[in-house]
């Protein structure tokens, strides 16, 4: 990976961290296409059983009530459960795999390394969650005017933590941090960079939907003129394409992140400087 200047030796400009990001995905995911695509199944898991049961929403039905009735069924309760973990398992395989593609070019144990980092994972996830509910819990004992600016309020809130916690999966990952920890780090690194890593988001985000609608246009056209009006048959090719999209997708995430934690990491913590001198020691 000579070719590839990761870390980067100096702090990057935003268009500089999206070519960095891109420049990462490109040489990454084809080795990571497995590991995406198998997170991605898990992740369809409930659905391709419903699928495979005939549980699919037929003409004229409420797909709300279709999808109250899957909840309250044991077996697509386990397997939601089930595709939940193993999605958040292949996910961070990815990440690992990238990070060491990045590193020495090799390849192999990152699914050990994730399923080792699993209960840190699910512990992050879990207190991350809380913090999300925290921030709605003062609008629950009001009303009226009151409870409309606290819900205004909370969003505002979250907002700026989920960019100031953005980077904690991947300092967990990469750096073997513990979920309090990596969670403290990345809000010292995201600190003052708000608006900069709200921009960067803002842009990838609006890449992956072009990209999707693109895709997504193309396959809804296939689906109606190869399923001809059989439910069942368009079902199924959307779950092939849903899978497709997200093996493609996936990598670029990972990419994202490591390009957007080895910036913050230059500009905050002088990882440039620690690079020069090891390369003249």
């Amino acid at each position: 990976m000579g070719s590839l200047p990761y870390p980067p030796q100096r702090p990057l400009a935003v268009g500089e961290v999206l070519d960095l990001t891109f420049r990462i995905y490109r040489a990454t995911a084809v080795k990571c296409l497995l590991f995406a695509a198998l997170g991605v199944l898990a992740q369809q898991l409930a659905s391709i059983y419903a699928v495979m049961q005939g549980r699919t929403v037929a003409k004229g039905q409420d797909p709300w009530q279709t999808l109250l009735t899957q909840f309250v069924d044991p077996s697509m309760i386990a397997l939601y459960l089930v595709g939940l973990v193993l999605t958040i398992v292949f996910y961070a395989a990815v990440l690992l795999r990238q990070r060491r593609i990045l590193g020495d070019g090799s390849v192999g144990g990152e699914l050990a390394a994730a399923v080792h980092r699993l209960p840190a994972l699910i512990a992050l996830g879990v207190v991350v969650v809380a913090g999300c509910a925290a921030c709605f819990l003062p609008a629950l004992v009001t009303g009226g005017a009151l409870r409309a600016l606290l819900i205004l309020a909370a969003l505002i809130a979250l907002c700026y933590a989920f960019v100031a916690v953005s980077c904690a999966q991947t300092i967990l990952l990469v750096d073997d941090a513990g979920p309090v920890t990596s969670l403290r780090r990345s809000w010292r690194l995201t600190a003052g960079s708000f608006w900069r890593l709200s921009l960067i988001y803002t842009v990838a985000i609006i890449i992956l939907c072009v990209l999707y609608a693109v895709i997504a246009a193309i396959a809804g056209f296939l689906a109606a003129v190869l399923g001809r009006g059989d439910v069942a048959m368009v079902t199924a090719f959307t779950e092939v394409v849903a899978v497709v999209l997200g093996a493609l997708a996936t990598p670029f995430y990972g990419a994202l992140a490591l390009a957007v934690l080895a910036d913050l990491k230059v500009r905050k913590e002088g990882a440039d400087l620690e690079q020069r001198i090891s390369a003249t020691a």
